[in-house]
């Protein structure tokens, strides 16, 4: 039946609009198809890393990406390790480690068993990293750690425990800074262009996917960190995730955020006591 229209007399949406439409459809489609949930991250970010990705696979718009995405789940999985990428080293931001050193310490030699989630922890610099903190302190042995993050590539290679030797000056220098009291290059063997870490160190650590986003507590911990991972999420999203990390501490639980992060403005701001406020380290007290 002719409407007495043309293509001419329907308006075409800003170019804009078009776009914040075809990325709402492929966030929606990803968490109805593959269950993740990046509908509350930060649209600035997440629009940056899904044309960054468009244009690696030889794409042209959200829409071509949607098609592919749905059908193809390698390219799912692409897409998914392309968005969950942190920049992150061994040692990162060495003051943070030596405060927990000088004042979270001695509070966990009071503990029978420690229980600490490192969420979000990507490739496992920052895991390894407490390891060798704690050896030094003489608690890994009664400290169980849980690396968590949902891109399963990243977890594989933190259970691996190998990392390239091009980066071991810098670890080295962070090591260093971080109040370490032994040779650094104890903890590793090089081979090739890689080193190793020694196997001790990952004894007690437990590698699993969890999405901070849809997954729920799934047990109770001492310590939490989690840095440098809710910049990327919405208001929405960071409250839900701070809800999650105030289940999961104990009494007197640790959090540790990252350095652009905060507790303040959540409704579990009360909940918490600053023990250092340059570092982000808190204290749960109700």
């Amino acid at each position: 039946m002719d409407l007495g229209h043309t293509d001419q007399d329907i308006p075409v949406k800003d170019e804009t609009e078009r776009e914040d439409i075809e990325l709402e459809l492929l966030l929606e489609g990803i968490h109805r198809l593959y269950g993740y949930d990046f509908r509350n991250y930060a649209i600035p970010s997440l629009r940056r890393r899904i044309w960054h990705f468009i244009r690696a696979e030889s794409l042209s718009n959200i829409s071509q990406l949607q098609e592919k995405v749905l059908h193809h789940r390698p390219v799912f999985e692409r897409l998914v390790h392309n968005l969950s990428i942190p920049v992150t080293e061994m040692f990162r931001d060495p003051n943070l480690f030596l405060t927990f050193r000088k004042k979270i310490v001695p509070l966990l030699r009071t503990y029978p068993y420690i229980r600490i989630w490192h969420a979000g922890c990507s490739t496992g610099e920052e895991v390894y990293s407490m390891a060798i903190l704690l050896h030094e302190e003489g608690l890994l042995d009664k400290a169980r750690i849980y690396a968590t993050d949902m891109n399963d590539r990243s977890l594989e290679q933190a259970k691996q425990g190998i990392f390239g030797i091009e980066k071991m000056k810098l670890y080295t220098k962070n090591y260093i800074e971080a109040g370490g009291t032994r040779s650094f290059s104890e903890y590793y063997t090089a081979k090739y262009n890689s080193v190793i870490f020694q196997p001790f160190l990952s004894k007690n650590m437990i590698f699993a996917e969890h999405n901070l986003a849809t997954d729920r507590s799934f047990n109770e911990f001492n310590v939490i960190f989690c840095r440098n991972v809710m910049i990327y999420f919405n208001d929405t999203l960071r409250d839900h995730v701070h809800g999650l990390f105030y289940e999961s501490l104990s009494r007197f639980g640790i959090l540790v955020l990252g350095a652009k992060e905060s507790i303040q403005f959540t409704e579990y701001s009360d909940s918490y006591e600053p023990l250092d406020r340059v570092e982000k380290i808190y204290r749960k007290i109700n």
